[in-house]
């Protein structure tokens, strides 16, 4: 009879890599608050803008995220260990004692420290998601314990595949030779290679993330390891409390860009899925995917696609007119304009209106502050939102399908109790309710928007709603003045054209006759 998910867990010493991402805090969180028996989590964590390793632990734990566990459970976050280090560096940049504390003691590894910027240079993107890896795997390589490694990839990692199944996919180039390569060769010359060798992805993310399931697979046959490839992470639907979410990154970064007024069209198909996974579903995940792994000790690398496919449908219709509803219901206090706009379907329609309403207003904006001697900005800020949408497109304008047999399977390793606590089910999921919840966590964990302030919040958004439609009715009026005012020259050069054209025609005529 095998353990229980909680019984597998006590006693068990966790290398976790990535922990200060959106992901990392969740799983760190949920594995002290529902794995009481665990006996140590080491976090990798360094030095970043100035802030020792250390005052970032103490960040960490003082992050908002674990408030329930510092007021019910403050002894847990006893077990949370620094291990000072950088996956940049050789061997990690471990001391001597922690990498040899980390080799005697540590059973499992969850790695998930990887870089998610879409349009990092190949050298940054390599060096942090593909050497990045291959250190810790070599370190994991040396752990006497180790029963499970599970490495966190995306489910859109072979991206030309209209559907992923939960198997691998051999690499388009060696990981090890792209290693090589981004260290040898110069900036200009991988810069100008950089279209030609990730030509197989549409970014340099899901490039390194490609190849390196296959730099992971390499080290198959030495200890159990496992791959989760979740689709688009967004806020949490539950736990620790629902729509938690701590960065901009895909659609949140669009959820308050349109909110405040900013982004005010997107070039979508509406009709396809967006397959979106809430993080603490993926978190569970993590922790399950581990689970199966060190109890049934597999010979062979499994691959689990953590997605909504074939549970949970939405379509990107769904979510941005849901998303534009409780945005207006909750609106951002601090906002440039009242929420609207629309997807646009065709590329040209999308073009046109990115014209009119965002880079004709941001101009105009910033002639109005150059004129006032202020600070320009609106223009900057429109090209990267004009960046970010030309990125983001690509996911918005294409379907796949995956396969997530093994991850749906997971439900029935355990029981009906622990189903509870780990849930991974998403089938329950109302869609309205979390989207209403995740604008409202968008409000107030990353715009840090107290709930105090929605009432004043409310009336501003009423004052940008009227601005809005007085603005539309003045230029719509402009543009019917300017159509009559015109008209009459333009109906007089058409009847000039007429009238010269007759006249043409009738002399045409006349000489046609003199010549019969």
């Amino acid at each position: 009879m095998p353990p229980s998910v909680q019984e597998y867990y006590n006693q068990k010493s966790i290398l976790v890599t990535g922990a200060t991402g959106f992901l990392g805090k969740v799983l760190v969180e949920k594995l002290l608050r529902s794995c009481t028996g665990i006996k140590t989590i080491y976090l990798l964590m360094r030095q970043k803008k100035g802030v020792s390793a250390e005052e970032r632990l103490k960040e960490l734990c003082n992050n908002k995220l674990f408030e329930a566990l510092r007021e019910k459970q403050p002894e847990v976050l006893q077990k949370l260990k620094l291990v000072a280090g950088d996956i940049l560096e050789e061997e990690l940049g471990l001391s001597n004692d922690d990498r040899q504390e980390l080799q005697r003691n540590c059973h499992i590894v969850f790695h998930s420290a990887a870089c998610v910027r879409f349009d990092q240079k190949l050298k940054d993107a390599v060096h942090l998601n593909t050497t990045g890896t291959w250190r810790v795997l070599k370190l994991a390589e040396t752990m006497e314990k180790l029963e499970a490694f599970v490495h966190l990839s995306t489910a859109y990692c072979r991206c030309e595949l209209d559907v992923l199944e939960e198997k691998l996919y051999p690499a388009v180039h060696k990981p090890g030779k792209i290693m090589d390569i981004v260290d040898w060769m110069d900036d200009e010359m991988l810069r100008y290679l950089e279209p030609k060798i990730i030509i197989s992805e549409p970014n340099t993310y899901s490039y390194t993330k490609a190849i390196t399931e296959e730099l992971v697979a390499d080290f198959s046959n030495k200890f159990p390891i496992a791959i989760g490839r979740p689709s688009i992470v967004t806020s949490a639907w539950k736990e620790p409390m629902p729509g938690w979410v701590d960065n901009m990154n895909g659609p949140t970064g669009l959820l308050i860009g349109s909110g405040k007024g900013v982004i005010r069209t997107m070039h979508c198909e509406p009709s396809y899925v967006a397959d979106a996974i809430p993080v603490d579903i993926v978190a569970n995940g993590c922790i399950l995917i581990a689970y199966v792994t060190g109890v049934d000790k597999p010979k062979d690398m499994r691959i689990f696609n953590i997605t909504l496919s074939g549970v949970k449908k939405m379509t990107w219709k769904e979510v941005i007119e849901t998303g534009k509803k409780w945005v207006n219901t909750y609106p951002f206090t601090i906002a440039l304009w009242y929420p609207g706009g629309n997807i646009k379907s065709y590329w040209l329609t999308h073009q046109l209106t990115l014209f009119f309403t965002h880079i004709v207003p941001a101009y105009f904006l910033d002639m109005l502050l150059f004129l006032l001697g202020k600070k320009t900005f609106m223009v900057n800020v429109q090209k990267r939102i004009s960046h970010g949408l030309d990125v983001l497109q690509y996911y918005t304008t294409k379907e796949w399908h995956f396969r997530n047999t093994n991850f749906l399977s997971l439900q029935k390793r355990i029981s009906a109790t622990e189903n509870e606590v780990f849930y991974t089910d998403v089938s329950s999921l109302d869609t309205d309710d979390y989207l209403k919840d995740y604008v409202l966590g968008a409000r107030h964990y990353v715009c840090k928007e107290d709930p105090a302030s929605l009432p004043r919040a409310k009336k501003l958004n009423k004052i940008r709603y009227v601005a809005d439609i007085v603005t539309k009715f003045i230029l719509y009026s402009l543009f019917a003045w300017f159509l009559y005012s015109y008209l009459g020259v333009f109906t007089s050069t058409i009847s000039s054209v007429d009238t010269s054209l007759r006249s043409w025609l009738h002399l045409d005529s006349d000489r046609v006759e003199e010549i019969v």
